[in-house]
Order: structure tokens, then sequence, then C-alpha cells
């Protein structure tokens, strides 16, 4: 019976994430293209309180939710045209930017700067996916790609790891202190 309660609650908590990401997915500031979006905030706080594998798992369901019509990627859209539009190679690329990151915190969360690491790998990890998909998709050079879908985000991008870097870990030293956080 325990057993099957820590189940629960695992997946209850992960549904819990996968709605924050859902809450906060949509919020963006359209500049171009590419909108500057809260998911990768979303995501970083998913992988801080629940690992790297939940923390994903998360996100792909927060994904499965926008793929089939729920509007819940940047600026309220949804469905499979938007994988497979100019931004679906980011939507793509945060699962692996959640692997990357997710690793990076789980194995050295004790230090701040390996984290903050870790998450810029996973982010430069992310561009590159998206960069490679949104030059296929519009038509344009890889550098003219970078130009409008990378550069402009490199500051929020920053910005947006450094809160996680810092809010993160309170996050999960609270979930441990209560008996919340299982890896």
């Amino acid at each position: 019976i325990m057993k099957k309660k820590s189940n629960i609650h695992q997946m209850a908590i992960i549904g819990v994430m996968a709605a924050v990401i859902c809450i906060l997915g949509p919020l963006s500031i359209p500049i171009g293209v590419v909108p500057i979006s809260f998911t990768n905030l979303a995501i970083y706080f998913a992988l801080y309180t629940l690992g790297m594998k939940k923390g994903t798992i998360s996100y792909i369901i927060y994904m499965l939710i926008g793929f089939v019509g729920i509007p819940v990627f940047s600026g309220f859209t949804g469905g499979p045209s938007k994988l497979l539009g100019p931004t679906g190679g980011y939507i793509i690329g945060f699962i692996f930017m959640a692997l990357i990151a997710g690793f990076f915190i789980d194995t050295f969360f004790d230090k701040w700067y390996l984290c903050f690491a870790g998450m810029v790998l996973g982010t430069a990890v992310c561009y590159v996916f998206g960069t490679i998909w949104l030059s296929y998709q519009a038509h344009i050079t890889i550098n003219a790609a970078f130009a409008v879908g990378v550069i402009p985000f490199i500051p929020g991008d920053l910005v947006k790891i450094l809160i996680a870097t810092f809010i993160g870990p309170q996050i999960r030293r609270r979930l441990i202190k209560v008996n919340l956080f299982q890896a």
C-alpha cells in the first residue's frame, strides 16, 4: 500500500508541474517569429521540484497536451501545426534541455555554478534544434535563423536561468525537508 501511495503522489506532483508549465508556457512576449516564452523557466522549476526524469516527463505531458490542440504553447496556441511550424524545433529541443539541465541539477545540486552551467548547456542544445528547424521551415540560412531565433533571447534566458539557479534549490530543499522530494 505504501508503494501505491508513493506512486500516486509521484503521478500527482508530475501532473501539478505539467500544469505549471501549461500555465507559464502560453505567457509570451511576441518579438518576431519566435516569442519570448516562460516555458523554459517552468521546466527548470520542474527539474528542481521533480528531478531529471520526472521533470522531463512533466514537460513531455505538457508538449502532448499542446500537440492535441489545447492552447498551452506560446501565445495560447496548440496543435500539430505548432510543432511542425517555425518554433517546433525549440519545443522538441526543450526535451533535451530538460534532460541535460536535469542531469546537472540532480548530479551537482549543491554546486550552483554547475547547475547554472547545465542549464546554459541544455539551453544551447535547445537553440541548436530550434535554429536548424527554423532555418528549414522559414527557408532561411542557419545564420539568419540564429540571428532571429537565438540572439534576441540570450539575455532573457540568462535571467531565467539565474532566477532558477537561486530559487530552484530553495524549492528542492524545502521539499526534501518535508519529505516530498523523491528523484
